[in-house]
């Protein structure tokens, strides 16, 4: 069975390919039942990829662990729920979807069952799956109910009809269920508390299946982007999640729990793009730190080592570094506003989204030229050259998903910027200067209280070596 699925797999991602590529959509997939449009070709082929490489990765990985087949069968079966919400029209049919999407992560989180604490992490997100379920389920029977219409697309339709307090309270219901099914603050603990988990299950979970928020709120961007008081809410939702996440992830020393934390952060990020109105920007950040999440949680084990590693050298700073870094930042601002038709003088969330590429910029041309491993050549020279390098094929596959999803309602607003807006942009620019100055480092009573809001559920963390390999 292994082998059989992770073939298959392989096999569904050459056709989503096929499909994302050449294919038109067939007709059989145009009905009441599914909608096949560019959001669910590019999360067609993304999804089927990751799943192939955690499938191929699961084949050495669980050998010789007890119910293989099962764990294969449920590790394909999430793979095909998730294809089928991404491809729902009739609104049953998408929260069954989700609430089986749940069910079977959930399971896979506690797939050791002699592990007391990896039953109890799979309780803890079971909970939190079953809540958010029952949040998608109101809001799509609401809409559903008062529309008259079963399907998204006849629900969307039948928008300009319905009251405010209708729709405020879809729009609310579907952004709370995203911030559980993201992890977002304060539903961060389940993931948080998901490690018990085989790795293969955690790539996976923080690849793709943590993003299904992001996806949640695109599929309904007409919904929620209706009123400007939700809108507001999805933006503060995401940058409390992203500014923790980021503090979090600061003060860890397990590797894994460094990856989970950064996730919230990451979510908190992609939500917070949906709120100023970009779906194709908070699916482009998907979609890419989807891929390189994937990749270090596989990669996780290589990291644990039994010996104290080795301080890293920092070289010292100079005019030069940080002038470089500067011009870097400043470069990569204006590249991407060329590179995607971005504004950088317009009053509206284009310009925020450029100021945040500006800060990731500096961040990461600094984080590097400081390393006292590379010549004073290839700090000053080739590493800015290369994350503007990377930044353009950020650009270019941001434009790639802008144009699948230009016909998807609502893939763009143009939201004007509020004094909100502008306290969010400081709070990041506030939090880059504590970060580079190590504000969490020098304060004893602020780097505890990170670590106690950090903390798992206690009854899913191991505290003996042993525990890990008794299964």
């Amino acid at each position: 069975m292994p082998v059989f699925l992770t073939r298959l797999t392989w096999l569904l991602f050459a056709a989503s390919v096929g499909l994302l590529v050449w294919g038109p959509v067939p007709d059989w997939a145009q009905g009441s039942i599914l909608h096949v449009d560019g959001l669910t070709r590019i999360m067609a082929a993304v999804t089927t990829f990751v799943s192939g490489i955690v499938h191929s990765f699961s084949r050495r990985y669980m050998a010789g662990a007890k119910r293989l087949d099962g764990f294969f069968a449920r590790l394909f079966g999430l793979m095909l729920v998730v294809l089928v919400m991404t491809a729902a029209n009739h609104l049953v049919l998408f929260a069954a979807a989700w609430a089986a999407m749940g069910w079977l992560l959930a399971d896979l989180i506690g797939h050791v069952r002699g592990w007391p604490q990896a039953r109890a992490a799979a309780r803890v997100a079971r909970w939190h799956f079953l809540g958010g379920s029952a949040l998608v389920a109101a809001a799509l029977g609401l809409l559903g109910g008062r529309a008259g219409a079963w399907t998204i697309e006849g629900a969307i339709a039948a928008l300009p009809a319905l009251s405010t307090s209708v729709v405020a309270t879809a729009a609310l219901l579907l952004l709370v269920a995203a911030m559980v099914q993201s992890a977002l603050v304060p539903f961060h603990r389940w993931l948080l508390s998901s490690m018990t988990a085989p790795t293969p299950v955690s790539g996976f979970m923080h690849a793709g299946l943590v993003n299904a928020g992001g996806i949640l709120l695109a599929r309904f961007a007409p919904v929620v982007f209706e009123l400007s008081a939700v809108m507001l809410a999805i933006l503060v939702a995401g940058a409390v999640s992203a500014l923790l996440g980021q503090a979090w992830m600061l003060v860890q020393t397990d590797v894994k729990r460094q990856l989970g934390t950064s996730t919230v952060a990451q979510m908190g990020f992609m939500v917070l793009q949906c709120g100023l109105g970009l779906i194709p920007a908070a699916i482009t950040h998907l979609l890419l730190h989807g891929f390189y999440k994937a990749y270090l949680f596989l990669a996780s084990g290589s990291a644990v080592t039994s010996t104290k590693p080795p301080p890293r050298e920092a070289a010292p700073s100079s005019t030069a570094s940080t002038a470089v870094a500067w011009a870097s930042a400043g470069a990569g601002g204006l590249l991407f506003a060329v590179l995607t038709g971005k504004s950088l003088w317009s009053p509206d969330s284009g310009a925020l989204l450029i100021l945040f590429v500006v800060l990731a910029v500096l961040h990461a041309t600094r984080t590097v030229v400081r390393r006292a491993a590379l010549s004073a050549t290839v700090r000053l020279w080739a590493v800015p050259a290369l994350v503007l390098s990377a930044l353009g094929v950020y650009a270019a596959v941001y434009n790639g998903v802008s144009a699948l999803l230009a016909p998807l309602p609502g893939a763009v607003v143009h939201v004007p910027l509020t004094p909100l807006h502008w306290v969010v942009a400081g709070l990041f620019v506030a939090a880059y200067v504590a970060t580079e100055r190590g504000w969490h480092r020098a304060s004893p009573r602020l780097y505890v209280a990170l670590v106690n809001s950090s903390r798992p559920v206690p009854t899913t963390l191991l505290h003996r070596r042993d525990q890990y390999n008794a299964y």
